[in-house]
């Protein structure tokens, strides 16, 4: 069984482990796909790109209305450095970022190999609570169903930009929703995945102007579905080629057996 990608919440892993079934993941590939895309939402974010686009579509010249903000001397703050968020973390470094993350198993290893990346590893906590741009990248399971609701929103700090690139139901929409409204609070938000996904939803957010909307494409640069695609095929024929030298060794067997017996 191969898994063109990182994230396990849509395969039934449970059926795999009753079969006995080996899982593949290729995870690299989609991951600079995704990291990359972060940081076209936080720029979006940040200079309001999608509205300057809409402005002008209607013929409104509104440049000294659009002001924005840099990214360079920010704190880029990661909640889930893993794979993917490492990658967003050494990106935000290379553009001069303070970066700053966590994980759900801290250790000195997995500290130290982040800090040759350029990112701090600290609590979510200070995460929420310092950074100037808070972006998402944990798996969707129980533990962090809703990991970001109501009371992780308001610790976050007052104008900071929330990126969520990791799966639906991670982020409290309604929950988001509330701060997004709020004077004071999460001054915007860019959503690649959503709580309800598919043709003919409609985002609870899509009505707030401080928001970007995505439609799942973390990983759909062309490039990174080729990497995808060339490993799968590796993958497919080095199992055929162990395979076939399997079933050679069993035939050879099989036969020295019969000499054998008629010996």
């Amino acid at each position: 069984m191969i898994r063109a990608g990182s994230g396990l919440d849509n395969i039934d892993l449970e059926y795999a482990r009753n079969r006995g079934l080996e899982l593949i993941r290729i995870p690299g590939p989609g991951a600079q796909s995704v990291a990359e895309l972060a940081f076209g939402l936080m720029l979006n974010l940040a200079r309001q790109v999608v509205l300057a686009d809409r402005l002008l579509r209607q013929g409104r010249w509104a440049k000294h209305e659009l002001t924005g903000y840099l990214l360079t001397g920010k704190r880029l703050g990661i909640i889930g450095t893993g794979n993917i968020g490492s990658r967003v973390g050494w990106l935000g470094a290379a553009w001069g970022m303070d970066v700053i993350g966590c994980v759900e198993h801290p250790s000195s290893d997995r500290a130290r190999e982040l800090q040759a990346m350029g990112i701090r590893l600290t609590d979510m906590d200070e995460v929420l609570r310092t950074a100037d741009f808070v972006t998402v990248h944990v798996p969707l399971k129980d533990a962090t169903h809703h990991l970001i609701d109501a009371q992780a929103l308001a610790r976050m700090k007052p104008g900071a930009f929330l990126t969520n690139l990791a799966r639906g139901g991670v982020v409290d929409e309604a929950a988001l929703y509330r701060a997004l409204s709020a004077d004071g609070g999460v001054a915007g938000a860019g959503m690649d995945v959503h709580e309800c996904e598919g043709e003919g939803v409609i985002s609870p957010l899509a009505m707030l102007p401080n928001v970007v909307l995505t439609p799942h494409i973390g990983a759909m640069a062309i490039d990174a579905q080729r990497q995808i695609g060339e490993r799968v095929i590796e993958i497919v024929e080095a199992s055929a080629r162990q395979n076939g030298s399997s079933r050679s060794d069993s035939a050879l067997a099989q036969s020295s057996e019969r000499g054998s017996a008629h010996g």
